[in-house]
């Protein structure tokens, strides 16, 4: 166990823990906040429909959890996060939008670019180095992170999975630099070796790490058949009840590495779906959902076991689109009925399965239309917290949506950004190519940096993008806004741009300037 105080842990009765618990309580009723975070997650990767309708997904996912949280709170329709991960946490743990942060694609190396070469664009700087909370850190996003500003305000900080913050070697690598005060298997990698505990989840020899892709911290379950995402579950577990044990308001980020690539069998789900005729690797990819699904089931288990399920605000989010390059078969239908999937800023890269369930205050089996994008997390979760006065050296662009969830009522005419000036290395061509997009309402426009191409789509009656309104008759002054309007916010950040190589000029804004 990682962590800054490791203190003497031993599992309590359920009795006693609610005894304790309701001791805690009287000391202090903030409530525990779980943000249960997936990898690599499609908005319909499930079997709780996020359209207005049943799309084939939702017939071939099995994910009864995810269907009991949606009855006891709120499902969000149009929520949102980056084309690719490191962009969304940076995000998601400083309130900044991707434009200030400059985090615009994956990370791993220190000071090493993961863009793959273009034909005809270079991508120059950008801060490949992830968040710092130190000053000084070259190609990086000085910021105060989430985690900190809850434990400023005593609140007990604990992540488990997926970090992925930072560059290997800088600080943010290790997450208990960012404020957690308990880190079980995150680190700089954005995957996992393997998702089999035969394998040692990546790493070569057992009780061994071996950077970057070998799991940290799962030592005990070297060797085993333990899935990782059971394994991270049970560890999650522990500290649920160490943070009972310390009389503490926690705050849980449980980030697995489920559902990103490579994919492995998980025995326990995966014959359901073979015996289905699905091809080995959708099966192995239904059951990695299936499995996630139980984690969720499990901790919502845990909090009613343990008495504080009341108290326990319970958020389910996703990082990025689905996954589609590789998955065969009908890629393009991957994310159906959206266009594109991870690494698009189209519909299937950037809309996200959200559930809230705050007891007393969200509407049990409530569906909300706000807009809701990946930075709004950090002001939100700080507003359920009861923090409402902090200091940070960035600009939180994200907005609260508590006003939404406890009144159940939405703001349609929300504008968002999305920056994606950076070749991701595995596409097609709506897919890991340099995009920005901005979404007003029910119109959006995607912008192409390689061609300086604006498209214009109705997200409201063509959810698909498939047609493209840029030139039709009375649409050319909405174009003309909505690239003015992107391309100030963009200027307004000094956003990183990609260049021409022919000339190493910046590409034009999307305004064309």
């Amino acid at each position: 166990m990682n962590s800054k105080n490791i203190l003497p842990f031993a599992l309590a009765g359920v009795a006693g823990m609610s005894l304790q618990t309701a001791m805690a309580q009287e000391r202090d009723e903030r409530p525990n906040i779980i943000l249960f975070l997936v990898d690599d997650m499609g908005w319909q990767d499930t079997s709780e429909p996020f359209w207005d309708s049943v799309v084939p997904q939702n017939r071939i996912f099995h994910t009864p959890n995810m269907e009991r949280l949606a009855r006891q709170g709120m499902k969000f329709t149009h929520a949102y996060a980056c084309p690719v991960s490191s962009p969304s946490r940076v995000s998601l743990m400083t309130g900044a939008n991707v434009a200030q942060h400059q985090v615009s694609n994956w990370t791993l190396e220190r000071n090493k670019s993961t863009d793959a070469p273009h034909r005809t664009l270079d991508f120059g700087t950008w801060n490949y180095n992830g968040i710092t909370p130190e000053q000084g850190i070259e190609n990086a996003f000085y910021a105060k992170c989430l985690p900190q500003v809850l434990s400023d305000n005593g609140y007990l900080t604990m992540m488990v999975g997926k970090a992925h913050f930072g560059a290997l070697t800088t600080p943010a690598a290790d997450p208990l630099t960012i404020g957690f005060d308990y880190n079980i298997a995150g680190h700089a990698a954005g995957a996992m070796g393997s998702y089999l505990g035969e394998e040692n989840y990546g790493n070569r020899e057992k009780g061994g790490y071996t950077e970057p892709w070998g799991v940290p911290d799962l030592e005990a379950y070297h060797g085993t058949d333990m899935f990782l995402t059971e394994a991270l579950t049970l560890e999650a577990a522990k500290l649920i009840d160490t943070a009972l044990q310390q009389e503490k308001p926690f705050f849980l980020y449980m980030s697995h590495y489920a559902v990103h690539a490579p994919f492995k069998a998980d025995k326990r789900f995966i014959q359901k779906y073979l015996d289905r005729g699905m091809s080995r690797n959708e099966a192995m990819y239904a059951a990695i959902v299936e499995g996630m699904d139980k984690s969720l089931g499990d901790l919502m288990d845990l909090t009613e076991e343990r008495g504080i399920a009341d108290n326990t605000i319970i958020i389910f989010m996703s990082d990025n689109g689905g996954y589609t390059v590789g998955r065969g078969g009908e890629a393009a239908q991957r994310n159906y009925p959206l266009r594109g999937g991870k690494g698009s800023c189209f519909e299937g890269g950037i809309r996200e399965p959200l559930i809230v369930y705050w007891n007393g205050v969200t509407e049990a089996n409530s569906v909300n239309t706000t807009p809701v994008i990946i930075e709004d997390f950090f002001p939100t979760i700080l507003d359920m917290a009861g923090i409402r006065k902090y200091d940070t050296p960035q600009r939180i662009d994200g907005k609260s949506f508590v006003p939404n969830l406890k009144s159940g009522k939405g703001n349609a005419q929300r504008t968002l950004y999305f920056h994606y000036p950076n070749y991701w290395g595995e596409f097609r061509e709506d897919i890991g190519v340099p995009q920005s997009a901005i979404i007003e309402g029910d119109w959006k426009l995607v912008h192409y940096y390689e061609s300086g191409k604006n498209e214009l789509y109705n997200l409201k009656e063509d959810i698909h993008e498939r047609h493209d309104l840029s030139g039709e008759p009375g649409n050319a002054k909405r174009v003309q806004r909505l690239a003015s309007k992107l391309s100030d916010y963009l200027r307004n950040y000094d956003a990183n741009m990609p260049s021409e190589k022919a000339t190493g000029q910046r590409c034009p804004y999307p305004d064309g300037k």
